[in-house]
């Protein structure tokens, strides 16, 4: 039971950072450059479930490798509320397509 504590209070944690990025509208950050650095600063944000750079050591899944037409589909499934989820289904509605194929082109290319 304490690590389902842990696990949700991180996903809250890593909810709350979200909003940093999410400050600037889509249209916004279609408006001005992107950071080289942004994909990589939008997928920190996943790594206190699904570790760092998407290499899960727990029963998370890892997001590393994964083709990211994948990741973006279910990231879909999570907002619309056809996977279910404890957090994922709020985290996923917090992020534009944008910054979800960001997300998921950046996971795609780490290694397993």
């Amino acid at each position: 039971m304490h690590t389902r504590t842990s696990q949700f209070a991180a996903a809250v944690a890593a909810s709350a950072l979200s909003q940093l990025a999410l400050s600037q509208t889509p249209s916004a950050l279609s408006q001005t450059p992107a950071s080289p650095n942004l994909a990589r600063n939008l997928a920190a944000q996943c790594a206190n479930c699904h570790g760092t750079n998407g290499k899960s050591v727990t029963e998370v899944a890892s997001l590393a490798g994964q083709n990211a037409p994948v990741i973006v589909q279910k990231m879909k499934d999570y907002r619309e509320g056809k996977l279910p989820a404890t957090v994922m289904t709020q985290l996923a509605r917090g992020y534009s397509d944008e910054q979800v194929a960001l997300m998921a082109d950046y996971f795609s290319r780490q290694s397993k």
